[in-house]
């Protein structure tokens, strides 16, 4: 184990594009599938839907809490839709399976997704039965990262020490309230993210662009 994580018991990992590569690309399925659904409860063309879809996605943080707030979406009936996705993209990395195993202490989920989705990408992996929990959007009661509410509900309910605790996450600006709380922070930067990252040394410890060889030299190997 590196000195600079010997303090960690916790381990906490976000699910897309942290777990398997951005490449993989879930969520060009999602999103074809957000825009059915914008399209259905808009009566609108794919245009206006996909406007719809980003706008809400920059102004709220994800596009269900654009469509909770300004047509009272159900957030489940949402959910379910849109994630009715086929996981054949995704593979087994087994020597990535191996590390996250051996990591000491708790391992848990943390995800604007929900769980259901969230278990079917686990099994999907081979990860099911590695992670003790997932903190998902209806945990967060609909307040996506980076809002600290989530953080910081995550910790209460499973006791989580946040000075003892690591967090992985592709999307570096969901970092900073994990930073602030004082959580190790951990910048999985595989090109998921286009743009201005809003990535910033306070907020991010470690940065890395590829997850297995990072936690083999954690554990030691």
């Amino acid at each position: 184990m590196r000195a600079d994580m010997a303090h960690i018991d916790s381990w906490i990992f976000d699910l897309d594009n942290t777990l398997y590569p951005a490449k993989t690309d879930l969520f060009g399925l999602i999103d074809v599938k957000m825009g059915e659904f914008i399209q259905g409860l808009l009566g609108c063309d794919p245009v206006v839907a996909r406007q719809t879809q980003k706008r809400y996605f920059l102004e709220h943080g994800t596009t269900l809490s654009g469509l909770m707030h300004h047509h009272g979406v159900e957030p489940r009936e949402f959910l379910d839709y849109v994630h009715d996705i086929s996981m054949d993209r995704l593979e087994i990395d087994g020597e990535l399976n191996r590390c996250i195993a051996a990591l000491p202490g708790r391992r848990l989920i943390f995800t604007n997704g929900d769980a259901a989705y969230a278990a079917r990408v686990l099994d999907r992996l081979g990860l099911s039965g590695t992670f003790e929990l997932i903190h998902d959007i209806h945990a967060c009661q609909y307040v996506p990262k980076p809002d600290p509410s989530g953080y910081a509900e995550l910790c209460r309910v499973h006791d989580v020490d946040p000075t003892r605790a690591a967090f992985f996450e592709d999307m570096a600006r969901n970092l900073a309230p994990a930073k602030a709380i004082g959580m190790t922070t951990i910048w999985v930067n595989n090109g998921s993210e286009a743009g201005d990252h809003g990535h910033h040394p306070d907020f991010i410890d470690f940065e890395t662009d590829h997850l297995t060889p990072f936690l083999a030299d954690i554990i030691g190997d």
